[in-house]
């Protein structure tokens, strides 16, 4: 078993948009629910956002309406669409995948929004 891998993270303006990937081996992400996490030092990581194997979502209220997470299951990846990002969205973000109980980080990446 591989852990997923995120990408797409950067340094993006105030009000501007990023998406991250997250990838995953088939034997991970088959019917694996998949988080969305972040983290800014000094604090807990928080959860940001989560899809199960069906499509169902849920958000943190401090993202609702601007970022959506979404998944090809044939592609084994997540993706979260961020839009209107804030200076406050600035953190190391990660991917969880769950399945059975067990659960499968990846490594994080990085987002900085900053003018």
């Amino acid at each position: 078993q591989v852990q997923p891998v995120e990408s797409g993270g950067g340094l993006v303006q105030p009000g501007g948009s990023l998406r991250l990937s997250c990838a995953a081996s088939e034997s991970i992400f088959s019917m694996s629910i998949m988080y969305w996490y972040r983290q800014v030092p000094g604090k807990q990581r928080e959860l940001v956002a989560r899809i199960t194997s069906g499509g169902s979502t849920n958000y943190a209220d401090s993202v609702k309406g601007r970022f959506t997470v979404s998944r090809d299951n044939a592609k084994n990846t997540v993706y979260l669409q961020m839009n209107s990002l804030k200076p406050e969205d600035t953190a190391v973000y990660y991917c969880k995948a769950t399945r059975f109980m067990n659960d499968y980080w990846g490594q994080g990446t990085q987002v900085t929004v900053s003018s």
